[in-house]
C-alpha cells in the first residue's frame, strides 16, 4: 500500500509537470458541459447519505434471508452532498442488486441489525426516487445504481469502461463516476461509512428521455438480455420474452432471457416486435440483409460500441455469453444496442483463454451470434470496426492507449485513495491485480509489459494494443 502511494504522488507529478507545458487554459475552448454531464464528474467526490428507520433497515435484510434475488424496495431518506451543496430527497425506495455478487448488507442469515455491534458487509444497492412519491426524480433520474468495487481492487473498472464509451461519443452507453457512501440506520450513535461506490445511471425510461434527441422523445421497447435457465439472448431464436417476476417466494418468481424493462403492460406488442427483428436478422441475406440491417439500426454506433466493448476486454457480454446488454426499439424506427456492467473487464476476465491477447475479429463463437456475425460478415461494416479498434489505441486520442489512460487512473486514485478505508473493513486497500478468480491473474492496469502472460506481469492496456495486428 505504502508503495503504490508513493508511485501514485511521483506519477502525478509527472503529470503535472507535463501539464505545465501545454498551453494555457485561455487558449483552450472552453468544455461544454449538459445536466447530466455535471452529475456524473470524474472531478468531484459527492457524499450519498441513505438514512433508514429501523423497522425499514430490518426490512431489507429479511427480504434477502427470504429470497437473495428479491426486487422489493424499502423506504429510506437521501441526501446528496457536493460541494457543500445538500440536496435532501424524505422519501425514496432502495433495494439490494447483483447477480452473482448481491450480498446482504449486515450481519449472518436471520439476524436483526445491532446497535452496539453491528456486522457492515459492501453491497450494491439501487435507488428508486418515485417509489413513495409520484414523479419524483433527481436531476432528471428516476433511478441510480450504487456498486461497490468487488473484485476490483484497482477501484476503476467499470468506471474506466463507462468513461472510455463517453469519451468515444458512444451516447447509448450509461453514465458513472465515484461518490462515498454512507448508511444510518436511525437509533444508531454514529452513522457507517460504507467507502468509495461506483454511481451508475440506471437503463430505464428516465434514460430514454435524457437521449430522446437522438431516437425520440415517446418511449419505445426496451429489453434487457441475458440468461435464464437454458435459454440466453443470442438472437437465434424468439423464445423466453417476458417481464421478469422476483418475488419473496423463489418458487413464484419469473425470469426471461429477453426482459420487457418499457411498457411493459403491452408484452404482446412488444414481443411481435421483437420476434420479426430475430426472424429478419437470421433469415436476410446477401444485400437484402445489408440494406434491411441498415434501415433497421445505427449500424456505424453499433460497429463503434462493439469495438469498445472488445477492446476492454468485456467477456460476458453478448458476443461471446450472449448477456449483459440492452436493446432498445427506438419510435424513429431504429434499435440500438446499450452496453451494460463493466465490472468484470481490463484483464479481469473468464470463458476465454485470455482476453488480452484474443484476436477481436473473433472475439466469440463463429455461429450463434447472427446479430454481429452477420454484420461483420460484411467487408464495408468490417472494415469500420476494424477502423474504430484503430482509433481506441491511436495514441494521439485521448482514448484506450497506455500513456493517456494511465493519466486519468492516476488522477482518480488521487481523488479516492484518502477514502476507500470504511467501516465495513473489507476492500480497505488498493490493489493493481484482476479478481482472485479470474483466469489472468498477471494483468495490472499501471505497470507490465505487453507479453500477454509470458514473461510476468502484463499490462493490459499495452498487451491489448500490441495485438491488434490488422
Amino acid at each position: 500500500m505504502q508503495k503504490y502511494v508513493w508511485s501514485l504522488i511521483i506519477s502525478l507529478l509527472a503529470l503535472w509537470f507535463t501539464a505545465c507545458k501545454k498551453d494555457t487554459p485561455e487558449t483552450q475552448p472552453p468544455p461544454v458541459v449538459t445536466e447530466e454531464q455535471a452529475f456524473f464528474d470524474l472531478k468531484q467526490l459527492p457524499e450519498i447519505k441513505l438514512t433508514f428507520s429501523l423497522e425499514q433497515w430490518n426490512k431489507l435484510l429479511n427480504y434477502y434471508d427470504q429470497n437473495p434475488k428479491n426486487e422489493k424496495k424499502v423506504k429510506a431518506s437521501f441526501y446528496f452532498n457536493r460541494g457543500g451543496k445538500m440536496d435532501t430527497l424524505t422519501e425514496i425506495g432502495v433495494k439490494l442488486r447483483g447477480n452473482t455478487s448481491r450480498r446482504r448488507p449486515e450481519g449472518a442469515e436471520g439476524e436483526a441489525h445491532s446497535t452496539e455491534y453491528p456486522d457492515w458487509h459492501h453491497c450494491h444497492f439501487g435507488l428508486d426516487f418515485d417509489k413513495y412519491v409520484d414523479n419524483q426524480n433527481y436531476n432528471g433520474y428516476r433511478n441510480l445504481i450504487l456498486k461497490w468495487f468487488k473484485d476490483d481492487g484497482a477501484y476503476a473498472r467499470e468506471i474506466y469502461s463507462y468513461d472510455l464509451f463517453q469519451r468515444f461519443g458512444i451516447w447509448t452507453a450509461p453514465e458513472a463516476s465515484y461518490c462515498k457512501l454512507t448508511i444510518y440506520v436511525e437509533g444508531d450513535t454514529k452513522p457507517a461509512y460504507y467507502g468509495i461506490y461506483a454511481m451508475i445511471e440506471s437503463v430505464d425510461e428516465a434514460f430514454v428521455n435524457q437521449r430522446k434527441s437522438h431516437w425520440g422523445s415517446d418511449i419505445g421497447f426496451m429489453w434487457k438480455g441475458g440468461w435464464a435457465g437454458s435459454n440466453n439472448a443470442s438472437f437465434q431464436t424468439a423464445q423466453s420474452m417476458g417481464v421478469e417476476q422476483v418475488e419473496l417466494d423463489p418458487s413464484q418468481s419469473q425470469y426471461f432471457a429477453y426482459d420487457l424493462k418499457t411498457r411493459e403492460e403491452e408484452l404482446a406488442t412488444a414481443s411481435a416486435e421483437l420476434t420479426q427483428f430475430i426472424y429478419d436478422l437470421n433469415h436476410k441475406t446477401g444485400d437484402d440483409f445489408k440494406q434491411w440491417i441498415s434501415t433497421r439500426m445505427d449500424v456505424d454506433l453499433f460497429l463503434k460500441t462493439y469495438a469498445t466493448n472488445v477492446i476492454l476486454g468485456m467477456w460476458d457480454d453478448y458476443w461471446v455469453n450472449a448477456n449483459n446488454f440492452y436493446f432498445y426499439f427506438a419510435p424513429n424506427g431504429k434499435a440500438y444496442f446499450i452496453p451494460y456492467d463493466y465490472d468484470n473487464s481490463l484483464g479481469t476476465s473468464l470463458l476465454m483463454e485470455n482476453s488480452g491477447t484474443k484476436n477481436l475479429l473473433y472475439w466469440g463463437p463463429g455461429s450463434g451470434r447472427p446479430l454481429i456475425n452477420k454484420i461483420l460478415a460484411i467487408s464495408e461494416y468490417k472494415e469500420k470496426y476494424k477502423d474504430y479498434l484503430r482509433q481506441l489505441i491511436n495514441p494521439a486520442n485521448d482514448l484506450f492507449h497506455y500513456d493517456r489512460s494511465i493519466q486519468r487512473l492516476y488522477t482518480w486514485h488521487a481523488l479516492i485513495l484518502p477514502h476507500i478505508a470504511n467501516d465495513t473493513g473489507e476492500d480497505m486497500v488498493m490493489d493493481d491485480q484482476p479478481a482472485s478468480w479470474a483466469n489472468c491473474g498477471f494483468y495490472r492496469l499501471l505497470s507490465g509489459n505487453a507479453d500477454g502472460g509470458v514473461n510476468g506481469e502484463a499490462n493490459f492496456f499495452k498487451t491489448r494494443t500490441a495485438n491488434i495486428n490488422f
